[in-house]
């Protein structure tokens, strides 16, 4: 086992023995296995468009089985074991049609690999660490590096497109990069321009995915409107749903309507109440549950109802509210029931059995919801405000919370702003300060939830009209962006930053592991990438 995908990984080092997300070295291992059947396909694949064979269902495939292998997304060796069967068979079955029409299929021992008939066996081959980090045809430590922050990047771009396919929107163009850059880690020589250019190239497809997910999400369930969010509770049967994905949430919201049950958010959740099709279509879509996912086994342990687990941003249940706790889509845990399809009657069931919220516990509201529409709404009064001098600055303090120290940065430093600065904020990073009275400037609030991590989209959006507006370069808005990093959708983002150019980013609360010393130069050379000091000496440099 070696894994330092995250930015809690061991000593800053790399996992050997057993990961800070708490996955074991069998499932670790499953997973780079997994990683390498995936490249066995992908190389089939990028033959089969050469001669114009395209498997819808092969194309799909990939980024979800990446996604799987996403940091607290799955921990299930017998999940693992069935998804590299089918890989494989998948692989076979689209070799067949690339050979039929004239294609070569590459003699590559990802391509020829067979998976073992049994999980014992499986894992004895897992063991031998293919598909692993070490794992690598190339020795360059400079080219190793950028080929991780690659197959990293990957992972989040698969995320988004995964979630946008759920919703009914694909882009070949995406599963096309993914295909490629799959099949290129397969190639040694490639070199140091190659590796570096697949990593823009990564950023600027990620944007395309995050594109597709956006309009997923408003085409289905509009765009978001601000709209306050109840921390508290109200007596009742309940249920919990935490993660990323809208679509489980308006099956739940579907199958609950008339039980008896309110239905409260998690995590990364929170912004689906701003979703006009949802809050005002359900009700019973009451409020949200909670703060950060590393608090769960705390706050869940308190939760008097059932608990759906979606996507990613999860912890392994505690032994006292583990029966409590479903999971659907990629999400696993040896177990851990799981939904199959979207029936959540057993989820709905079990809720009706606990005692839910014996009584009204008021508490205070939270706002959500402002997405670009939202914002560009009320553009002139920004504007207007810029140029009169109430607002200085606009500070994007965004990404991934985590557990390790230091993260309380990102708190001191929204604290710390002057009054007349905004924050915009989106992704679980946001739990640092998100329940904050900051105050408003001119009816506009200090303090602006875009949304989940994907809804990077919409801020991008928002600094290029902004910029538009002002006739001048997003480089030269009063912006800066303050992120955090956690997982690999966060170094998705960092990448589509990087290809959109985008500089003076500052990066916390450490840099990533997988980044060497001449890689982290390149991007400071060109894009003056940082990392974050203390909020005080921070916030002196920007405003000076």
């Amino acid at each position: 086992m070696f894994c330092y995908q995250c930015e809690q990984t061991s000593h800053g080092k790399g996992c050997d023995k057993i990961g800070v997300c708490s996955k074991d070295e069998t499932t670790s291992n499953l997973q780079d296995l997994l990683v390498y059947a995936l490249r066995g396909l992908s190389l089939v694949a990028e033959e089969g468009r050469k001669v114009g064979v395209v498997d819808v269902n092969a194309d799909r495939h990939v980024p979800a089985m990446l996604f799987s292998t996403l940091t607290n997304v799955n921990f299930d060796p017998a999940r693992f074991q069935a998804w590299i069967k089918q890989t494989v068979q998948l692989r076979d079955a689209l070799a067949a049609k690339v050979k039929a029409a004239g294609g070569t299929i590459p003699g590559h021992a990802t391509v020829t690999f067979t998976p073992a008939a049994d999980l014992a066996g499986l894992i004895a081959q897992a063991s031998e660490g293919k598909g692993g980090m070490k794992d690598n045809p190339d020795t360059d430590p400079d080219i190793v590096s950028l080929q991780h922050m690659v197959l990293f990047g990957l992972k989040g771009v698969a995320a988004y497109a995964d979630h946008a396919r759920i919703l009914g929107v694909e882009n070949k163009e995406i599963y096309d990069y993914i295909h490629e850059a799959m099949a290129a880690a397969t190639k040694p020589g490639l070199g140091m321009d190659y590796w570096f250019n697949s990593c823009i190239r990564c950023g600027q497809v990620n944007l395309l995915a995050m594109e597709a997910l956006d309009k997923g999400n408003t085409d289905t369930y509009g765009h978001p409107k601000p709209t306050g969010v109840p921390l508290g509770q109200i007596k009742g049967k309940a249920i919990l749903i935490t993660g990323h994905d809208l679509k489980d949430l308006e099956e739940l919201l579907k199958q609950t309507v008339g039980k008896g049950i309110n239905v409260y958010t998690h995590g990364e959740m929170l912004p689906t109440h701003g979703y006009p099709k949802l809050k005002e279509t359900y009700p019973h879509l009451y409020g949200h549950y909670g703060t950060a996912w590393q608090n769960q086994q705390k706050e869940f342990a308190a939760f008097p109802g059932a608990v759906l687990f979606t996507t990613n941003c999860l912890m392994k249940p505690a032994q006292s509210y583990a029966d409590n706790v479903f999971t659907h889509g990629l999400v696993g845990f040896p177990g851990i029931k799981h939904v199959e399809g979207y029936d959540f009657s057993a989820v709905i069931e079990h809720a009706l059995k606990m005692p839910g919220f014996t009584a009204d516990a008021p508490g205070k509201q939270v706002l959500t919801g402002f997405g670009r529409n939202a914002v560009l709404g009320v553009a002139d009064k920004v504007i207007d405000a810029v140029k009169s001098g109430a607002i200085r600055h606009f500070f994007l303090v965004a990404g991934c919370d985590g557990a390790k120290p230091g993260r309380n940065y990102y708190t001191e430093f929204v604290e710390k702003l002057p009054q007349d600065t905004v924050v915009l904020t989106l992704a679980c990073g946001k739990f640092r300060f998100f329940d904050k009275d900051l105050g408003n400037i001119g009816g506009i609030p200090r303090l602006l939830d875009i949304g989940q991590c994907n809804d990077a989209y919409s801020a991008i959006q928002i600094a290029v009209a902004l910029a538009g507006a002002f006739k001048c370069d997003v480089n030269e808005l009063p912006l800066s962006m303050i992120l955090s990093w956690y997982e690999q959708k966060a170094v998705a983002i960092l990448l589509t930053l990087v290809a959109l150019g985008i500089k003076n980013v500052r990066l916390g609360p450490s840099l990533p592991a997988f980044i060497t010393p001449n890689v982290l130069k390149v991007l400071v050379d060109k894009l003056n990438i940082m990392p974050i000091t203390t909020p005080d000496e921070d916030i002196k440099a920007i405003l000076g």
